[in-house]
Order: C-alpha cells, then structure tokens, then sequence
C-alpha cells in the first residue's frame, strides 16, 4: 500500500502525455510517423545489435556520438545523446532549474511534453500565446523574460501548428533575451524544412553558449520506435546533460539503428522531398475545402476548428481516419502516403460540423 503523503501532491494535476490512438483497420495519422520502415540495412544493423541484449550498452554512447560529431562538424564534447529529445527536454529542466519559482518559458500552444517535463522537473511553466497565423510571438516571448526564467524553450518547425521560425527573427530573439537564460530550439522536423528563411539552430551555436540544439531520429530518419535524440550545445551544457542522464537510456539496438540511418542519411532524407509534395497537395485540398491551414514545414498540417476539433476528429474517425485533436483549439494531421492522405481528404471533405 502506497502511503500518499509520501508522494507529491503536484503530481495529481500533472497532465499526461496523450499518445495518437492505433485502432486496427484505421489509417493511423495521429504521431507524426513516417509510413515507411528503416531501409534494409538499417533493420540489419538494429538485429545485428540486438544479438547483445544480454549485455549493457554503451553509457557514453561513444560511437554514435563520435558519427555524430563527425557528420555535424562539431566535437563530440558539444553532443548529448538521450533516449529520444523529450528526454533531453527533461534534461534540460533538471540543469537548469532549482527551485519552484524557477521559470520555463515557451509558446503555447506547442509540443505537449513542455508542461509535463517542467512540472516533473518542479519548475513553474509561462506561457505566451502564439500570434493570429499560429506563429511564435517571440517579441513577446523576449520581453517576457524576468530574473526567474531559466530556459526557453522554442520549437521550429513548431509542434503541432507546422509554423517556423525565420532565422533573422530568432537572431533578434537570442539578442534580446542575452546570454543569462538558456535557449533550447527544438528542431524534431528540421529535416522537412524547405523554406530557406526559416532558422538552421547549428549556424548560431558558436556565437551563442547559451543555445542548446535539439533533433531527433524518430522522424524523417524512421526509428521512432528506438526513441534516440541528441542535443548540441557548449561543452559545460553538454556535460551537465550527461550529468542527469538515466544511466544506459539509450539502448544498444537505438545506437546501431542511429549510425546505420546516418550512414543511409542520403537515401532516407531522399523520402523528405515525398513528404513535403504530399503536404503541399493536401493543404491545398484542405484550403479548397474551405479550411484555414497555415503554412507548414512539417510533416503535419495543422486544422485550427477550435470547439469543432472533437467532432471533427470523431467524424474522421468514422471514415477509418485517425487523426490528433488538441481540444480546444485544434486538429493536427500527419502526412502520409498518397492514398493514406486522399482518405484523409476525402473524410475532411465531408465534414459538416
């Protein structure tokens, strides 16, 4: 029997993280997953890996490190591995917040695990509401810092809008926010960006400490199911990370099945031109339909229906079509294959709601 006045009483109200439903015979297009499966050789490395299940994997994370490093330029001491980058996220809130006036900033709404890894990390949340087109308001965001605000975090493309930001208004933003606060830009969809505005975090490491880059290779690179993710940063970040890393959270299959998809990089970011083709197609559909969609570099496009978004996902549910609500305010779909998506179309082209 668990007593209850041993556990937090703040834990009662933490929010939990709302995975996209999987029903069988649906068309799945609520996660942001790609339909398609690591490359052969991939799969290969990943079994080959798995052979060793018996042993612990690497705790440095070594190798995957090393490639890492190598394929980004940078050293290796400016990389943290973490098991996917919503870990790091948690991370992140741990280095940098002591106490509970300690203050996380981002925009909202944004990706769902920012609330829950700041109140697990006993940090107090503020939030900015985003702009009229769906956008980070980072004007505002910057003028909202105060002495307490220990990290902000923005991401871009942003999680589940699609919006991005552009790198001369983030380059304003870390100006204006100063060297003091630690600025994580979340990038999990950098590799579906095609708009050459929108900001690269790697080209402002080095004029920046106090940014901290974070990907993922649970998107465009297919192993969402691995949960891998890394961030880059300065050393002193970086070794703070490694520092509140749950030990040999990353496990052996994920670091074998990252180094293989780096060196299949080219083929498997090949399948991104797909992707953002098919997004076109679709918001255009959608925008033809009669909805408003604001532009996305993503792998989703995002459907603000407002008190509408549950009847709407419900509906699509009935035509064999999941797809994610974020009640109140909206609905966020992934961009599959072609027919996957036309299903999709097809049920938003029927709504009545």
């Amino acid at each position: 029997m668990i007593v209850v006045s041993l556990i937090r009483a703040d834990l009662e109200s933490l929010p939990a993280y709302v995975p996209g439903r999987a029903i069988p015979g649906a068309i799945k297009l609520a996660s942001n997953e790609v339909p398609l499966p690591p490359p052969p050789a991939v799969l290969a490395a990943i079994a080959e890996a798995a052979a060793s299940a018996n042993r612990y994997p690497d705790l440095a994370v070594s190798a995957l490190t090393a490639r890492l490093a190598d394929a980004l330029g940078v050293t290796a001491e400016r990389i943290a591995v973490g098991c996917g980058s919503v870990s790091l996220c948690q991370q992140l809130v741990q280095v940098t917040c002591r106490e509970t006036t300690d203050e996380v900033m981002f925009a909202w709404r944004s990706f769902e695990a920012y609330p829950i890894v700041t109140q697990i990390g006993a940090a107090t949340a503020r939030t900015l509401p985003l702009t009229p087109d769906f956008r980070h308001d980072l004007d505002a965001m910057a003028t909202a810092v105060t002495p307490n605000t220990r990290l902000i975090l923005v991401c871009s493309p942003n999680n589940p809008t699609g919006t991005a930001v552009t790198h001369a208004e983030f380059e304003r933003f870390l100006a204006a926010v100063g060297p003091d606060v630690l600025v994580a830009l979340d990038e999990a969809y950098h590799e579906y960006v095609t708009d050459q505005d929108v900001v690269d975090g790697m080209t402002l490491l080095d004029a920046h400490p106090n940014l901290v880059v974070l990907r993922t290779f649970s998107k465009a690179y297919r192993l969402a199911g691995l949960r891998v993710g890394y961030a880059v940063g300065a050393p002193d970040v970086v070794l703070a990370l490694r520092k509140v890393c749950s030990p040999f959270s990353v496990s052996s299959g994920a670091q074998a099945g990252a180094i293989a998809a780096l060196d299949h990089a080219a083929e498997l970011l090949a399948s991104c031109a797909e992707v953002v083709s098919e997004r076109t197609r679709v918001r255009d559909a959608l925008l033809a339909a009669g909805y408003t969609v604001p532009p996305t570099q993503a792998n989703f496009v995002w459907l603000p229906l407002g008190e509408r978004s549950a009847p709407f996902a419900a509906h699509c549910l009935d035509h064999k079509v999941i797809v994610r609500p974020f009640a109140p305010d909206g609905v966020r779909v992934t961009v599959s294959t072609p027919e996957e998506n036309d299903a999709f179309v097809d049920a938003a082209a029927s709504f009545a709601g």
